[in-house]
């Protein structure tokens, strides 16, 4: 993609070892709360995948890469009107992302196949596999935020030189 001039800004979900940007984390996530998990300094973006020379790395400290970060001000600074989400989770962190690009006017486009989850246990509520809350993210998102497409579908627009990127609807049965 980047041959094609698509820009990549990759983000990280990391609190400080105090946890002074841990908000109501520590209710909702003991990992997190007890600093076994997203502490800054101890997360790396995997290898296959790190940032080339030059490109961003926003810090996170919310679902959300909008939120309390300078990314909007750098989409801006480029004249990105058009945003690609991918990555994990599904539905916190890519559903968040995707919410406020489009509160924010950005048109969206999330890659179902380059999204993932894990599965959820029963909390009082059910339990979820991976592939359940996946699907239902990605349904709630082609409704109301996101053109929802996979990887090879994103490609073949670009290729196409498709400047706006069209959802595909199903008819409901």
């Amino acid at each position: 993609m980047h041959e094609k001039g698509i820009r990549v800004i990759y983000t990280a979900h990391v609190h400080r070892r105090d946890g002074s940007d841990m908000g109501l984390y520590d209710d909702l996530y003991s990992p997190i709360a007890d600093r076994s998990t997203l502490v800054d300094g101890r997360v790396e973006i995997f290898p296959g995948l790190a940032p080339a020379p030059g490109e961003h790395i926003i810090k996170k400290h919310r679902y959300s890469a909008f939120f309390g970060t300078d990314l909007d001000i750098i989409l801006r600074e480029w004249g990105i009107t058009t945003v690609i989400i991918s990555g994990t989770t599904t539905e916190n962190c890519c559903h968040a992302t995707a919410r406020d690009a489009m509160f924010n006017n950005y048109k969206v486009v999330f890659l179902s196949d380059a999204t993932g989850s894990f599965d959820y246990p029963d909390v009082g509520y059910g339990a979820m596999s991976a592939e359940e809350v996946h699907k239902a993210t990605l349904c709630i998102l082609a409704f109301s935020t996101a053109h929802v497409m996979t990887v090879d579908e994103l490609k073949t627009q670009i290729e196409r030189g498709t400047t706006a990127v069209r959802a595909k609807r199903k008819k409901a049965a």
